[in-house]
Formats: structure tokens, sequence, C-alpha cells
């Protein structure tokens, strides 16, 4: 039996996808499971390099991963692609599957367990989603440093569009991994430090605040112990908004300069002890996960 990742990355997604399936894949490796990641977009196959996953295949999409997965492996879906009913086949043809929520009411179809932000402890219908590496659970010596993280792309120029907007609030820039070289050259004009896109880990975990509007990064700085602002450009939903405001993560519409003072101001960076306690360990987490398969 082999358990393969499906996590759909590209220009559009980013790598929030990647990030979530490198922190169970590497948990499950540590278990002992043989596990493949699957991913759509061959330059999500190089970036996860950096981050603990060694090798991945490159499919075209989520209606060809049995394709590589066998009858009685087990398959982690990650993906807001249509399926067209290639869900029902998955169901019938695999040990078992797990599928990630793609909205508040997203609920199991065909018997897979479904990973959502809600999840009760005594559902076994699904399991939790708020799912972030051990390592950023870690103790840290923090720097104090205001790090700005976009996302993984900027293909609209949303940085260079609300320039006035980081020139009044100084920042350090982490550099997505689908940045065009070309518009680092733009950016150099707004920040005075840009940091490269494999120092990911190490600048998310050593930044005294860290300013991103990727739902994925958020939780991880927020594990992490920094101070965490979101800037909202796509709309969470509601779920998302609760878990924020539990968290005590500062919600900004947009770049709006005055409510960005306002939340920066109140928010601080998490105790040590208080880290990590909203949000279940990897180690919860892959223990559902293999007793969700191992009863069949």
């Amino acid at each position: 039996m082999k358990i393969y990742y499906y996590a759909y990355t590209g220009h559009k997604y980013g790598l929030d996808r990647a990030r979530r399936a490198v922190a169970i894949l590497k948990k499950l490796k540590q278990e002992g499971f043989d596990t493949m990641l699957l991913v759509n977009d061959f330059r999500a196959g190089l970036a996860v390099k950096d981050l603990g996953i060694s090798e991945s295949i490159h499919i075209e999409g989520i209606q060809d991963i049995d394709a590589i997965a066998k009858t009685g492996d087990v398959v982690i879906i990650d993906s807001p692609e249509d399926d067209h009913g290639r869900l029902v086949k998955y169901c019938s043809d695999f040990k078992k599957v797990f599928r990630f929520a793609e909205h508040d009411e997203d609920r199991s179809i065909h018997g897979e367990v479904v990973l959502t932000i809600d999840c009760k402890d005594d559902d076994k219908s699904c399991i939790s989603s708020l799912i972030v590496d051990d390592i950023y659970c870690q103790e840290y010596k923090k720097e104090h440093r205001t790090l700005f993280f976009l996302g993984d792309s900027d293909a609209d120029k949303t940085i260079l569009k609300n320039a006035e907007f980081f020139k009044e609030n100084p920042m350090e820039l982490l550099l997505g991994h689908y940045f065009y070289v070309k518009y680092e050259s733009d950016l150099e004009k707004i920040f005075t430090t840009l940091h490269e896109s494999d120092e990911y880990v190490e600048l998310i975990c050593s930044s005294s605040h860290v300013v991103t509007s990727s739902f994925q990064t958020a939780l991880e700085a927020y594990a992490s112990g920094a101070k965490v602002t979101f800037i909202e450009i796509k709309k969470l939903n509601r779920k998302q908004k609760e878990l924020f405001r539990l968290f005590k993560i500062m919600i900004v519409i947009g770049f709006n300069n005055n409510d960005y003072h306002k939340k920066a101001s109140e928010g601080k960076e998490l105790q040590v002890a208080y880290r990590c306690v909203n949000i279940e360990k990897n180690s919860d987490i892959i223990k559902k996960l293999i007793e969700n398969y191992k009863f069949l």
C-alpha cells in the first residue's frame, strides 16, 4: 500500500496546498509509510525540495490520479478542481480517500473523509484541516522585523499597485516562488530588503511580525509565535474569519493604511506556551489519518 497526496499548485493558487502536503507527508514518512506527492505544476516539485520533500510526480490534474495510484492505495486530495465524477471511482477503487473541504458546507459525498476547519473531535467523517509543519511550533529567537509575504505569485502586480502603502509602512519582502526576475527590479524600489523564496521557513519562524495574504502562511506565522496581520484581498469565508478572530490574527481589508495602523498596534507576539494550542499537532492529525484507514 502506498499513500499518494495530490496538491493543486501553480501561478494562480500558489504553494499553500503543497505546504500542507509537506507537513503531512514528512510525518507519515517518519511513521514508516510509503508516500508520494503528486503535483500538477512542475515548478512546485522543485519548490517542495526546500521544504523537505525530495521527490514528487507531475500529473495533469485531479482526473489523472489513478494513472499513478493503484487499487488498494490511499489517496489524499487537496484541490479545488472539478473531478467530473472521478471521486466516485476513487472512493470505490482506493483503500481510503481523504479530501480537503473547499467551502463552509462541504461534507463527505461518497464516503471519503473530509478535512475541514470546524471538524469536531468525535466526528469520524472528518479531520481538522488546520495543518502546519511541526517545525513552526519550535522555539525561535525572534528578530525585530516586519516581513511581508503576499503569496507565491503576483501576476496582477498587486504589490506595485499599492506601492504607497509599503512606502508608508516599511517592511521586508519575502519573494513568492512564482515571481518573475524582471518584477524584482521594480520591487527593489519599494522595499529596502528582498528575501529569496527559498528562505521562507527561516524567515517565517524568525520574524516578529508577519503581514500576509496567504491563509496558510498566516497559520504558520501564528504557530511560530509571530504577530500576524492578514491582508484580505480574496474574501475569507465565515469560518476562516471566525478562526482568525479566535487566534487574534488581525484582518485588514485590502491595503487600507488607517486600518492597518490600528490593527498592527493591537496585535502582539504570542508567548511560547500559547503557540500551537489552537492548531492540532501534526502527530495528532496523522494519528487520525492512520486510524481512519487502518480499520478497513
